[in-house]
């Protein structure tokens, strides 16, 4: 596959993903996927052939990486109009158009946009810290992305027990900081913690991410995976993480 059978507009690029030759339109002007969005699509749990929702896709870099490793179809919610749309085109790019099916809508009004209960998997890379809450970027886009400006941590919780399907799966990465308020919001929308990992840059750092999952209707006990580390002593990727961008399942 060429990059002459994706549709870009003006200042627009191509991403190698590198898995599965999968590729990426982005804007560099707008807010781009980082690792935080590979470490999700690779922490939560896919059955092959299940059906996945991405809420707040942006670009659509997690659904494509969740047809990589074996969901039969995934759909993606996105507000911004122009990420919704590349995320569509990438999606056509890669010939996957029929697997992965972008919403132009907001999370908040799901039940307009969705039927309930239709998922076994609900992923969400969330904007991760509140309004108020550090610097906000003047670029709208980005910080849309970054702060919760048009969705909470409670509005992600609550679309995403609204779509996933009893005994579903919810999976999130976001900050250490959060957790209380995270799993509070989990438990509270009947989606119990299952499965916690926290994301280290590297050794003797503090977690500056976390990966979370839930099942919907679960009895309580939560499985501490051990410490992911992200970056060796001389600054390159962990074997661990080097592992992840070889699959191709």
């Amino acid at each position: 596959m060429t990059s002459t059978e994706f549709r870009l507009k003006s200042g627009e690029r191509i991403d190698e993903l590198v898995i599965n030759n999968l590729k990426l339109i982005q804007h560099p002007d707008e807010f781009c996927f980082s690792l935080d969005a590979v470490l999700l699509a690779h922490f939560a749990s896919v059955r092959c052939g299940g059906s996945a929702i991405d809420l707040g896709t942006g670009t659509g870099v997690i659904g494509l990486l969740l047809l990589a490793r074996g969901s039969a179809a995934v759909t993606g919610i996105e507000i911004n109009p122009d990420m919704a749309d590349r995320a569509c085109r990438s999606a056509e790019g890669n010939g996957l158009a029929d697997r992965f099916r972008i919403i132009h809508g907001d999370m908040r009004d799901i039940k307009e946009l969705l039927p309930g209960g239709g998922f076994e998997l609900v992923v969400s890379n969330p904007p991760y810290r509140p309004v108020g809450g550090g610097y906000i970027s003047p670029n709208d886009r980005v910080a849309m992305a970054r702060h919760e400006v048009t969705a909470s941590l409670v509005d992600v919780v609550a679309a995403a027990k609204y779509l996933v399907k009893y005994r579903g799966r919810f999976a999130m990465v976001h900050l250490p900081e959060r957790l209380a308020e995270i799993t509070v919001a989990m438990c509270a929308a009947g989606i119990e913690p299952k499965r916690l990992q926290l994301v280290y840059p590297a050794v003797g750092k503090k977690p500056n991410m976390l990966l979370i999952e839930g099942v919907r209707g679960a009895r309580p006990g939560l499985d501490v995976l051990p410490p992911l580390i992200v970056y060796t002593t001389d600054g390159s990727y962990s074997e661990d993480i080097m592992k992840l961008y070889r699959q191709d399942r």
